[in-house]
Formats: C-alpha cells, sequence, structure tokens
C-alpha cells in the first residue's frame, strides 16, 4: 500500500486525522456505535486499490445493486478553516444501486431523493457547479424523473456525464477535498426513520446537565463529557432500534453560560481547577457584563420565545440586516427582527444590539451565532408573525411598526414594548468563582491604569492590587486646571511659573490622596508629566483670543508662542524626562503634592501608602539621577515639615531601546521598571500607533506579521528587548519591581511572555482587569 495513509476508526491516535477524524475516532476508541470508517490523510494520494481495500474493511456491498453500501465524504480540517468542502452523503448511489436502496428503506421516494441530493452535491464539490442551477427540479415531476434532469443539468453544464462508477465518484470526491483541510473522513451511511438529531450533554441556555430522552444517550452523553472534558453537542441517527453517532464536538454557549458549565464540571468531579481555568478563553469576560432587566420597570409583554443568549437591550425594530448596520453607523441601537436568520444576517448581528426570531430553537442558526457574539437572543416566538412587506410585527393582536422601541429580555424570552431600564451586572456566580480560582493559581500581580476616582473604583470593583500607572497629564484637561497650566507654560519667569504651579498643587495633592484612599494601601505607580507642553496649549482661534484676554497679552503674541512650542515629531519631542531636566520645578511640585498627600493619608488612617514615582522616557542614568534627586529632594523637606518618615520608590518606564540595553546602569538608580510596551513598540518597529491602521492589516493578510504589534506584544523584537532589560537589571539590583503598563498588559497571548520572563505585576486599563486575571492564571499554570 506505500504510505501509510488509510487510518480505520478507532485504531490507535494519530496527529494528522483533522477536528472531525480524531473526534470521530476518540468517539470509535470509546466503544461507541460509530458508522465505521477510515480517515485519508494529506500525505499521500488515494489510489483505486487502496481505496477499495480500505472500503472493503467497512463492509461489504459497495456497489452491490440488491444490498448497497453507500458512503459518506467530508473533510476534517486541523482547525478553523473557510471553504471547508460540503459533506457528501450517499456515495456509492447510481441508477442500479438506488433500487437495492428503496428496497431497503422501503420508499422509493425517500430514496431517489437521497441520490438527487448526491448528484447535485457531486456537482457543486466535484464539478464546480453551484447549488442555484438545481434549486427549480426540487419539485413538479415524479422522482425518477427529476434524477434525469439532475443528470442532464450536469452534462449540459460540464460536457461530462455523470459517472455511474462508484469506484470512480468516491475517488473523485476524495480528490475533490482541498489540501488544506488536512484530511478526509469516509464513512459508511446510516439510515434511520428520521433525519440526523442533535443533543446536547448540556443545556446551551441554561448549563443545566442533559436529563431526557434514552437511559442509553443519556449514559453515552456523560461518557462523551468525561472523556472529552468538556460540553458536547452531538449528532445521533436511531436505526433498527440502535443508536448510532454520527459526530461530537464542543458546544458552544454565551459566555455566562459557558463558565457555569465549566464551573459546574470542576464541582462534579471532571474538572480539576487547573483545567477548567484553562478552558475558559480569557475574552469571553468580555461578553459576560450583560446587563438585567430592573425588575420595577417591567411592563406588560409584548412576546415571549425561548431564551437563547442572555442579556437585556432596547433598540428599534429592523426587519433587515443592512438597516442594522445603518442604524449601527448612526450611533442607533437596533433590534433584528427575522422569521429566522440565515448566513447572509451575520454582519447585521453584529450590528444589532439583539436578534428576535419567529422560529428556531436553543441550537438554531440565531441561537449559536448570537452565543458566539454574545449578542442578546430570542428565538421560537411562536405567536410571533413577521410581515416584510408591511414592516411590522405582531402578537397576540398587538402590533409594532418598524422604527419603534422594544427591550429583549435574553434571559428569560420575553419581548417588551419600548425602552425598560436595565441594572448593572454584578461581579458574583459563575464569573466571581472563576477569578476567585484564577487567583489561587496567579502569580503576577494585577493592577490598573487609572488617574480619576472613578477610574479606581472601577479598578478596584475588577479587582485591581493597585494602580500600576496614574497619568497625571490627564489631570490637568479640566476647565479649572487647564488655565493654571497654560500661565505656566506661557510664563516668561521662573517665579511667573512657580506661582502657577502654585496653584496647581492643592489640586494635585488632593488627586493623590484621593487615588490613594480608594486603593487603601495598595502600590499606586505615578507617572511624572510626559506629552510635550503644546498639548495643553490652545488650538482654535476662539480659544486663542479667550486666553489672551486672560492673561492681558496680544493675541499675536500668544500665536507666535503656541508656534513656537509645536514639535515636528512631539512623540520623540521635548517630553517625559527631558520636561523634568528642562523644568524641574514642574517634578517639585507633583513630587510635593505626592509626598504632602501620602502624609495625610498616614496621619488620617494611621498608615502611609507607598507611591511609586514613575519618571518616563530616559535613555540613561544620568538625566535620571538628575530627576531623582530633585525627588528625593523635596521628599526629605515634606518628611521634616510632617514630622513622618514617608516611604516610597522611585522608578522610571522603559519605553525606548536604548533604556532596555542599558538597563544595568538605570537600574542602579531606579528601584523599578515599568515597561510602557506602547512606544517601546513604536520606537523599536519605527512605527506610529496613530498611522499604524492604514497598512498592518494587509501585513497580517499577507502573513509579513502575525498580529498587529499594537495589540498583541511583538515578542521576536520588542519582547527580547524586554527580556535584555529584565536580565540586565535585575543582575544590577536583584530586587528590582518589574511590570508592564501598555495595552498589552490585557492581551492573554503578551501576558503568557511576561510570566516567561518573571514580571511581578501588569497593569491594564479596568475594564481588562477580569480577562488580565485570568489570563495571568493561565500563564502560571501553562509555564510551571
Amino acid at each position: 500500500m506505500g504510505k501509510k495513509f488509510i487510518h480505520n476508526l478507532g485504531l490507535g491516535t494519530d496527529a494528522a486525522l483533522g477536528s472531525k477524524g480524531a473526534a470521530l475516532n476518540e468517539m470509535a476508541s470509546l466503544g461507541l456505535p460509530v458508522p465505521a470508517g477510515f480517515v485519508i490523510t494529506k500525505t499521500t494520494e488515494a489510489t483505486h486499490e487502496n481505496l477499495a481495500a480500505a472500503i472493503k474493511k467497512i463492509g461489504k456491498g459497495f456497489g452491490d445493486p440488491k444490498n448497497p453500501l453507500l458512503l459518506a465524504v467530508r473533510s476534517s480540517p486541523e482547525g478553523a478553516t473557510l471553504g471547508t468542502m460540503e459533506t457528501v452523503l450517499n456515495a456509492g448511489l447510481n441508477d442500479e444501486t438506488v433500487e437495492g436502496l428503496a428496497a431497503q428503506l422501503q420508499n422509493r421516494n425517500q430514496a431517489y431523493a437521497l441520490y438527487c441530493q448526491f448528484i447535485q452535491t457531486y456537482a457543486v464539490n466535484v464539478l464546480g457547479l453551484r447549488h442555484a442551477e438545481f434549486e427549480d427540479m426540487h419539485d413538479g415531476d415524479e422522482i425518477s424523473q427529476r434524477v434525469a434532469k439532475f443528470k442532464s443539468a450536469i452534462e449540459r453544464k460540464t460536457g461530462e456525464s455523470f459517472p455511474q462508477d462508484v469506484a470512480t465518484q468516491i475517488a473523485d470526491i476524495i480528490q475533490a477535498a482541498p489540501a488544506q483541510h488536512g484530511a478526509v473522513v469516509v464513512q459508511a451511511m446510516v439510515h434511520g426513520a428520521g433525519a440526523p438529531l442533535v443533543v446536547a450533554s448540556r443545556n446551551p441556555a441554561t448549563g443545566a446537565a442533559y436529563d431526557g430522552g434514552s437511559a442509553k444517550l443519556k449514559s453515552t452523553l456523560s461518557k462523551l463529557e468525561r472523556h472529552f472534558k468538556s460540553p458536547q453537542e452531538v449528532t445521533f441517527i436511531e436505526s433498527k432500534d440502535k443508536l448510532w453517532f454520527l459526530k461530537s464536538k464542543a458546544l458552544k454557549a454565551s459566555a455566562k453560560i459557558e463558565l457555569k458549565m465549566i464551573v459546574d464540571m470542576a464541582n462534579e468531579g471532571l474538572l480539576a481547577r487547573k483545567d477548567a481555568l484553562l478552558r475558559v478563553d480569557p475574552f469571553i469576560l468580555d461578553q459576560f457584563l450583560h446587563p438585567t432587566l430592573d425588575a420595577a420597570a417591567i411592563t406588560e409583554i409584548f412576546a415571549t420565545g425561548i431564551a437563547a443568549s442572555p442579556g437585556a437591550v432596547s433598540g428599534q425594530v429592523v426587519f433587515e440586516a443592512t438597516e442594522a448596520q445603518q442604524l449601527k453607523s448612526r450611533g442607533r441601537p437596533a433590534i433584528l427582527v427575522r422569521v429566522e436568520t440565515s448566513p447572509e444576517d451575520i454582519q447585521g448581528m453584529h450590528a444589532a444590539e439583539g436578534v428576535l426570531t419567529a422560529r428556531g430553537g436553543l441550537l438554531s442558526h440565531a441561537a449559536v451565532i448570537a452565543r458566539g457574539m454574545g449578542k442578546t437572543c430570542v428565538v421560537g416566538a411562536s405567536h410571533l408573525r413577521i410581515d416584510y412587506e408591511a414592516q411590522t410585527m405582531t402578537s397576540l393582536g398587538s402590533v409594532i411598526k418598524r422604527g419603534e422601541m422594544v427591550t429583549l429580555d435574553g434571559s428569560t424570552g420575553r419581548v417588551y414594548r419600548g425602552v425598560l431600564a436595565t441594572l448593572k451586572p454584578i461581579l458574583s456566580g459563575d464569573f466571581a468563582t472563576i477569578l476567585e480560582w484564577a487567583d489561587e493559581f496567579r502569580r503576577m500581580e494585577v493592577r490598573a491604569n487609572a488617574e480619576t476616582p472613578a477610574e479606581a473604583r472601577s479598578a478596584r470593583y475588577f479587582g485591581a492590587e493597585g494602580i500600576g500607572l496614574c497619568r497625571t497629564e490627564h489631570m490637568f484637561f479640566s476647565a479649572d486646571r487647564i488655565r493654571p497650566m497654560r500661565r505656566m507654560i506661557l510664563a516668561e519667569t521662573i517665579e511667573a511659573r512657580k506661582a502657577a504651579l502654585d496653584e496647581i498643587l492643592p489640586m494635585q495633592r488632593q488627586d493623590f490622596i484621593e487615588l490613594f484612599e480608594i486603593m487603601a494601601g495598595l502600590p499606586v505607580t505615578i507617572r511624572l508629566l510626559d506629552p510635550p507642553l503644546h498639548e495643553f496649549l490652545p488650538k482654535s482661534e476662539h480659544d486663542i483670543l479667550d486666553l489672551a484676554a486672560e492673561l492681558h497679552i496680544a493675541p499675536e503674541y500668544l500665536r507666535a508662542r503656541v508656534a513656537e512650542l509645536q514639535e515636528f515629531n512631539p512623540m520623540l519631542g521635548h517630553r517625559g524626562v527631558r520636561l523634568a531636566v528642562s523644568h524641574p520645578e514642574i517634578a517639585e511640585m507633583q513630587a510635593r503634592a505626592i509626598f504632602e498627600a501620602t502624609a495625610d493619608v498616614a496621619k488620617k488612617y494611621g498608615k502611609a501608602p507607598i507611591p511609586e514615582i514613575m519618571i518616563p522616557l530616559v535613555v540613561g542614568k544620568l538625566e535620571l539621577d538628575f530627576v531623582r534627586a530633585r525627588v528625593v529632594a523635596v521628599a526629605e523637606d515634606v518628611q521634616r515639615e510632617c514630622g513622618l518618615e514617608l516611604p516610597y520608590l522611585v522608578g522610571t518606564m522603559i519605553e525606548l531601546p536604548r533604556a532596555a540595553l542599558r538597563a544595568a546602569e538605570i537600574a542602579q538608580s531606579a528601584e523599578f521598571f515599568s515597561f510602557g510596551t506602547n512606544d517601546l513598540t513604536q520606537t523599536t518597529l519605527g512605527i506610529s500607533r496613530d498611522d499604524s491602521a492604514r497598512f498592518i492589516g494587509e501585513y497580517t493578510a499577507k502573513g509579513l506579521m502575525k498580529n498587529d504589534p499594537f495589540i498583541s506584544l511583538d515578542i521576536e523584537g520588542v519582547g527580547e528587548l524586554l527580556q535584555i532589560a529584565v536580565e540586565r537589571g535585575r543582575k544590577s539590583r536583584p530586587d528590582l519591581k518589574l511590570g508592564i503598563c501598555g495595552e498589552h498588559a490585557g492581551d492573554p497571548e503578551s501576558i503568557d511572555f511576561c510570566e516567561t520572563i518573571k514580571l511581578d505585576y501588569i497593569s491594564c486599563s479596568p475594564f481588562r482587569i477580569a480577562i488580565a486575571r485570568l489570563a495571568a492564571a493561565q500563564a502560571t499554570i501553562r509555564n510551571k
């Protein structure tokens, strides 16, 4: 037989079987009744002789006109693959074997209908025809005449006859499977009294374990769930009082239900906690935070269906997917209403807030797709009558027109007229359980990037263990602060600049007091002023005239000063530590605000917070030492004034390649490094984050970059700089604290890399904290 490429189901394992082949192989190895078959891998070509031998092992009768063996052929990709070959059923049917099948089924019409279906799928998958070319041939004529029409269509379109030789049929079908699909599965067909059925081991809407059907079915579902260690969606058919299992795959559910099922399986002893954590995609936690209806606001129910995907949303009724997209582009919420959805509706489902269908169940297209998207969905509203022409929907005599507002409750399946109030989700139940388990395993701390009290409170709510980046420049843009900030920037003398800074000082101090109180003893890393000063100056003519009048200066002079401070490349300009070198009084004011706030909180609560003062954009030790000396001097002054010893750390942000390379000497003066991977990515790759969207998509599509480097860390380049900085920094200062505060700190793949180089903490936006907590735990588990 040459190279081994035919793998009989249930005999050993083979990595080349593809996803479907591997699942069927596992099912057969468990002793389940799986139709006999084999898998052809992509390593060699199939010959007529090899195929004939393999088919004989399935059973007798391939091509037998009286007792025909028929085959199902499907591709088995190694992963998610676009354009997968359609499953071809009943290969082996021809003008003779169809009569044998009719006798087996005792139903001539059913046999010929299956023959028509086979001819059509053969024509589409092997000969390249389209399904639309056969649509008008399914009705009307006597069934055997339809077969003749199907064959005539093939000959007319291709110039070739539909093959009657069954060996040619099966060879052609296998040959037509695209190489990228990995493998091809060939199995014996099983014909039952009806179509194959789909059942889930747990209810995808509630998470409850399956509790119906025969004892045999229930037992099999339990066995599959235990073996695959995940809830399963199983396809089976009943034939002659025997259940045959055709397919088993992981069950898809909403984030909420998926977490419930995983937690339940862990509590039932089917999964260890660490395995349960590894089964959760961190990104589904974003979908978990769905609002619910306020019970006090609930009004009369318009319609009731099946609760297919949770959440409570309101929007305008639309009956077309394109209209949902149009409303989305105008910032208006839509509820897509369809009799049932199809693949053509997917973009509209993406755009809509929620989906409502008159037909369908928990495994319908609308239900499955909406759960995957995290969209609120109600299906199977049986009393709902939809009139596309009139653009109305009616339920029990009540009518709602296109454009009217409705509210869907995907947790109860109810539909309400108008907009109803919703409640913010509470981080409890299975969501909280998963995060509690994550916290048991993860090594790295998870902090938040936050500078306002509201952000700090959100951070604590989501479980942040401190603030890893407080961007102080964000504190200066409010109306009461921007004016003294501008006076400070435009001051002609050091005395005038200090006068403006004295006005800003109490505001900054109060900012830090609030952050320290909210964080209640947790670390707070405060970055000194970073952006170039021109960013704080007026840009519009109206604002220039207003500021000129306030400062009693000529508008022409102000325009000239604004122009003078503008920079050609501000990202690499007069910013960060360079500002503090040019204007040390700014850093001194911020340091005083930090230390006075520390003293205030220490006196008030009896325990001082430990601020971590971060000096940004350094390239070496000398400039860090210059600014650090000013910070230390202010700390000594405040400690003397308040009579307290105040703990604090001074460190730096590593965001330039030279800083990473000179980490050993920088660590002699820095007590911590925080990697600013946003700027480090820009300066390493020479790509502006603000402009990269124009071409990064093209790079990833053409395989020139694996991912957008501003979303997922460039591990080979930027990652190597991080590793160098970690190794050299810790060699110079073994107790050096290391963290990351760029957007990458909320990306699971980047977090995994942070674990491998043993950073102490990651710091991300408040609404990414849940993702980071779970991803950090998974990284710890994987890297042990």
